[in-house]
């Protein structure tokens, strides 16, 4: 099987455990295959399968990139792809962030096609996976019910992931800080 990657911001420890806390009372509620908080991320940019010529190229160009400033996200109410009423992802949501979410995710975007990774065709739209869900689902009474989760976070850093799928989980397998020229590889 071909190791598969992505790129994406990491959430802080700090961020996971006061996500989980929140939807704790809701767990229960949650439909379909919910994500454990290890895994919980922001992704920018699905790379797919890369050798590791490829890894080292996408990784070379990242720290070039011509990074936003670090900016900080502030998580918002849940939502559902494609819509409340038939939900196959469940989500949550960034209430402060957002455009900045998508500079970053264009420049990421620019960065891989420089590497020569296919470009992407779906729009970009900054979100926390929660769960997935098959069949769909109504989940228009949990998204009433679930008050917004406000905690905040600093985005400073781009890191390659690896999907690994037995167990899934999502490894950092390196990254780029965003400040200044510095880079930052693990």
């Amino acid at each position: 099987m071909s190791r598969r990657f992505f790129l994406g911001v990491d959430l802080t420890d700090d961020m996971r455990h006061g996500i989980a806390a929140h939807l704790e009372p809701y767990r229960s509620e949650l439909p379909g295959i919910v994500s454990p908080p290890a895994n919980w991320h922001l992704t920018l940019r699905f790379v797919g399968p890369l050798t590791p010529e490829a890894i080292d190229r996408l990784l070379f160009g990242l720290s070039g990139a011509d990074w936003p400033d670090p900016f900080r996200i502030r998580f918002g109410p849940l939502e559902a792809f494609p819509n409340h009423r038939r939900a196959t992802v469940l989500w949550m949501s960034l209430s402060q962030g957002e455009q900045e979410m998508r500079t970053l995710a264009n420049v990421v975007e620019r960065t891989v096609r420089r590497a020569g990774i296919v470009a992407e065709e779906r729009p970009f739209v900054p979100h926390l996976t929660l769960s997935r869900v098959r069949p769909p689902a109504d989940v228009r009474a949990l998204i009433e019910a679930v008050p917004p989760f406000e905690g905040k976070m600093d985005v400073a850093r781009v890191d390659l992931f690896e999907s690994v799928p037995d167990p899934r989980r999502y490894p950092v397998i390196d990254g780029v800080s965003m400040v200044g020229s510095e880079q930052t590889f693990d």
